[in-house]
Order: structure tokens, then sequence, then C-alpha cells
């Protein structure tokens, strides 16, 4: 058995020691061989899908595939080799194997990643802010931090997310990164703190792509944000493309800026700036002065839907819609099926965006909160609805959250959490029903056609 290993470890780092000798010739048929080579690495039948996808798409010269070129090609030699040793060959491919792993021996399969909120606290007071009733003062121990990523990557997790709260305020953030060198981590920051200094230190690590705020252009921006942010933001961006990293613009979509940031003039503003990928966040009315007013309409929900998919098909940047992209993820990621959220009191959470918890990280281990009865009943319902267009259990199947809190009594984990499920359940309910008027025919109409024609092309 122990000579096995010892050749199956030799014939895997041959492997990635010629995926390395390919990344700084960035051309189609290299990119294609990386991608033949990562199968070799992983027995997930999903990736194996995906790179066969992904291969089609270059032969036909489709936008990702420029993305993907550019992102490779414009990146330093230290980014690039994160990149693809962190994020591709650790995260992607033998972290689902070990996932698997974990599957076939425990019974259960750990997510592909978990967020972390280590602080709170902000520079900025934003309106609206899904983070901004949460205790400020609160923190995670650098410590217990380090615990929670140790055990991430027993567990097959090499890539994670960190929000907040402004992660730039903790002065030892550099240190976790630095010490997990073998992780890729994605941050979400209001981009203030990003000076040349700061770059420098982002871009020697190499393992750091920060998605930076934006309500749209500098109108929209400075008016949620206050003065002067949004050219931070952009001098930000700059920074950052000087230094040849990964990084990309975090959007919350509401009533009235939707438009903007789902125009084509947006995008291209970011792709101008540099940005490899684009996060719409719908607004979900919870935090600082949560709002109904603010939430989307149904059918702007709608409109956004399609506007990405064109978006896709003819801009070359990663545009990742939370709420509307249910379909490729299978519905609702939360509960610990795909992620889960750890706050910065150490609350677990089922989404960032769910301010409920019954556990705590510094009770139990990751393993232990992965399966808690609070989440395993919460994924018990997943999906929601067999429509994967309606997704979310706070404003899809707003019943489902109210059922789950009820029956675990799980606390607010922040001041006026409660409202989303008291206060705000009439008009919830009554959002979900309508969108469904739109969403509905949408999945009979697009998806589950194409999912047939598909089928039966394959036949």
């Amino acid at each position: 058995m122990a000579l096995r290993e010892r050749v199956k470890s030799f014939a895997t780092e041959k492997i990635i020691s010629e995926i390395m000798s390919l990344m700084p010739k960035c051309s189609t048929k290299n990119i294609v061989r990386m991608l033949t080579l990562g199968e070799m690495l992983t027995n997930d039948p999903e990736y194996k899908q995906a790179a066969h996808g992904l291969r089609d798409l270059f032969e036909q010269g489709h936008p990702s595939s420029i993305l993907v070129k550019d992102v490779i090609g414009r990146l330093s030699p230290r980014c690039r080799e994160k990149v693809i040793r962190n994020l591709f060959i650790n995260a992607f491919l033998l972290g689902i194997d070990r996932r698997k792993q974990i599957l076939k021996e425990e019974g259960f399969q750990p997510p592909q990643f978990i967020v972390i909120s280590p602080t709170m606290r902000c520079n900025l007071r934003c309106p609206g802010c899904y983070a901004g009733e949460y205790e400020q003062e609160e923190g995670l121990p650098k410590e217990l931090i380090d615990r929670i990523l140790t055990e991430c990557k027993e567990l097959g997790m090499y890539f994670n997310t960190m929000s907040g709260g402004e992660v730039f305020m903790r002065k030892d953030i550099f240190d976790i990164w630095e010490k997990h060198n073998d992780m890729y981590f994605q941050i979400y920051t209001n981009g203030t703190a990003i000076n040349e200094k700061v770059a420098d230190r982002l871009a020697e690590l190499g393992n750091v792509a920060p998605m930076l705020s934006l309500e749209g252009f500098e109108e929209e921006t400075d008016e949620r944000r206050g003065k002067g942010t949004f050219a931070k933001v952009m001098r930000a961006f700059d920074l950052m493309k000087e230094r040849g990293m990964v990084y990309g613009a975090s959007v919350t979509e509401t009533r009235q800026n939707i438009e903007k940031i789902g125009s084509y003039d947006f995008v291209d503003m970011c792709l101008e700036k540099g940005c490899m990928v684009i996060w719409y966040f719908q607004y979900i009315p919870i935090g600082r002065r949560p709002s109904l007013d603010l939430m989307p309409t149904p059918e702007q929900r709608d409109w956004l839907r399609k506007r990405t998919r064109e978006m896709r098909d003819s801009r070359p940047i990663f545009i990742g819609d939370f709420w509307n992209d249910g379909p490729y993820v299978h519905g609702c990621i939360a509960g610990g099926r795909e992620y889960l959220h750890i706050n910065a009191n150490g609350d677990i959470e089922p989404c960032v965006f769910c301010h409920f918890a019954v556990d705590n990280i510094r009770d139990k281990s990751l393993r232990e909160a992965i399966n808690s009865p609070f989440l395993k009943r919460i994924r018990s319902f997943q999906p929601y609805r067999d429509n994967l267009l309606t997704p979310c259990m706070l404003i899809d199947s707003p019943d489902i959250l109210r059922r789950v809190v009820k029956e675990f009594d799980a606390r607010p984990t922040c001041e006026g959490a409660e409202e989303i499920i008291n206060d705000f359940a009439p008009e919830l309910d009554r959002y979900a029903e309508e969108y469904r008027r739109y969403a509905d025919p949408a999945w009979q109409n697009e998806w589950k056609r194409t999912e047939q024609v598909e089928k039966e092309a394959s036949n």
C-alpha cells in the first residue's frame, strides 16, 4: 500500500510539474493541455464534464476562452503560480477528491468552501449594509482563524472567502494569508485601504483575490459609500492591474441601481479597469435599516437574469449572479451543502445573509459544525423548489427559513435579524409568489427545454 501511494504521489507531482511548465506560454493549445492534465489528477466526473465544456468553448472562440487566456497571460508570475497551484490544483482537483473520499468513508461531503468574517468593524457606514447591525468590536482571534483554516484543508477545502466588516481592518490578516500559502483566498472589501503598500504585499503573496464593492458609477457609489469612495476604488483597480493581480467587482443590485450595474457601460468600465470577475448580489432586507423598497422588483430581477446571460456571451469577464444562477449550482448552496458562514463572533450561520445560528465554532470543530442538526435539516429541504431559478430560502421559499428557525429555536446573530421572519414575512411571501410568475415560465421554456434538447442530442 505504501509503495502504491508513493507511486501515485510521484505521478501526481509529475503532472503538476507539467501543468506549471505550461503556464507562461498562454496559448489555446497549452490551456487545453492543462485541462486535459487536470483530468488525470481527479476522478470527479463533474470536473471532467466541465473540462470538456471548456475545451468546446475554446474551439468556438467564446469570450470565456478569451478571459482564461487573458487572465493567465497578464498575471504576474507569482499570482499566476498561485492561481494554478492553489486554486486550480489544490482546491478544484485534489480538494474535490478529498471531499469525495470523506463522503465515501464518513457519509457526508464537506462543502467547497466557507466564508469567514474575521471582523465586523468597517471604516464606512453604508445604508442598508447586510452586516451593519452585527457587534462591531467583536472579532475572531487569530489563533481561531488559523484553526478553522487548518480544519478546512483537512476536509479538502483549499479555497476560502473572507468578508466582514472590512477585512483590512485586521492588521494581522496578512500573516494568516501568508501562513496558509497553499490556499486561495477571495476577499470582499470596500477597497479604500488598498494603497501602494497594501497592493505590493498582496501581489507578493499572490494567493489573495480582492473583490471591490461598487454601487454603479461615481454618483451611485459615492451616494451610498461616501464622497471620494469611487475614486479610491478606481485607484485600487489601477494598482492591482499594474501588479498583475487577480481582482474583481462586487455589486449589490437594488431597485434604484439595477439598470446602471446591469448596463454594458458598467461592465465595460470594469473590463477597462482590469476586472476579471463581477459578482452580483441581490439586496436582501437585513442589516442596517433594512427596507423592502430597496429590493429589486421581480420584473427587474428577471431582467438582470437575462442580461447577465447576454453579457457572458459577449464580454470576456466572469459574471456570477448568486440568486439567478441557481440552475448552475442546483439551487441553494448554503447550510453547508457548498458553503456556510462563520461570523466575527464565531456563530455558524447557514449563509452570510441568514443571520440565525444554533452553534458556535468556538465550541466545536468545523466537521461537527457541518454535521450539526440545524444545517443538516436545511440541507434536507434543498432544493426548496423544482424550479432552480427560485433557489433562496430567504426570499423565494421564506416559509422554509421560518420553519427551521422555529424548529431549532435558532438565535438571531445580530440586532433586528428577526424582522425577516416576523415583520417582513407577509411581504416576502407576496414577493416570492410574484416572482414565480416570471421564473416558472422561464424555467419551463428556457432551462427545461434546453435540458431536453441536450438529452435528446446525447442519445
